[in-house]
């Protein structure tokens, strides 16, 4: 009888257990703050709005680690940085700080729609690079107590063509990277950063952009399938597509199995 009750307590605690990973992706633990301010950067006469979301908490988090997070193309409409509170809040009701940045203002050039991708949108990735290197530049100056050894890069789109770039060009500044369903950088094929990348089940990369089967297993690349559309990994999100979303980036940033 005794040996009967602590099975039984066994398998709850199991199946507890294994239910808790499921749904540790967007179960709260903290209320979040959020700032939104404008940083300005002189060596490009340039404004760069950003949102900071992070614990509301009186004591600080020891050696805090920063998501930067890099929105899809909105045609210079603005306020496109505020569009995945879903994905943004969760991560800091984790105990991140996160901040996402604002990549377009309404007096840039819309990004071209004729000729090839990687090289007639290089010029407004590369703006995107620098935009993520100042602002984590100024965070440096202001909260120099964060963690700047473990970036976690997170981009939808053209912001995850954007962090697809800085991954190639400065592999040294980032821990990992994840892109929601880019399509036109080829991600680096490298161990380090950590790359992972979540796939549409509506618009396919292009030629090369993806490693293939080889390179993933060799480089430790992920690169992970959804059933959700391109344009449906904002906000725009069904309540379980969010509830997807959040899942994967989790476990990704935690290294968890699936």
């Amino acid at each position: 009888m005794i040996f009967k009750l602590t099975f039984c307590i066994f398998t709850l605690l199991l199946v507890s257990s294994c239910n808790s990973k499921k749904t540790a992706a967007f179960l709260p633990a903290y209320k979040v703050k959020l700032d939104t301010l404008t940083l300005y950067d002189t060596s490009r006469n340039r404004t760069i709005p950003v949102a900071f979301y992070r614990p509301d908490l009186k004591n600080k988090i020891s050696n805090q680690q920063i998501v930067i997070f890099s929105h899809g193309y909105g045609q210079n409409k603005g306020g496109d940085y505020l569009h995945y509170s879903y994905l943004t809040e969760n991560l800091a009701s984790k105990g991140y700080f996160v901040v996402s940045i604002q990549h377009e203002l309404p007096t840039d050039d819309l990004i071209p729609t004729d000729g090839k991708p990687q090289i007639v949108r290089m010029p407004f990735w590369e703006r995107g690079v620098d935009n993520i290197l100042f602002v984590v530049n100024e965070l440096k100056k202001t909260k120099p107590e964060l963690d700047y050894q473990h970036l976690t890069l997170i981009g939808h789109s053209n912001g995850g063509d954007m962090i697809a770039l800085l991954a190639t060009k400065y592999p040294e500044k980032v821990y990992k990277i994840i892109t929601l369903d880019h399509r036109r950088m080829y991600l680096p094929k490298t161990s380090a950063p950590k790359i992972y990348t979540l796939r549409s089940n509506d618009f396919p990369a292009d030629e090369g952009v993806l490693p293939d089967s080889n390179e993933q297993k060799k480089y430790s690349i992920v690169v992970q399938p959804t059933q959700i559309n391109h344009g449906k990994m904002d906000d725009k999100a069904s309540p379980e597509e969010k509830k997807t979303l959040n899942f994967f980036i989790w476990n990704f940033i935690k290294e968890l199995k699936p």
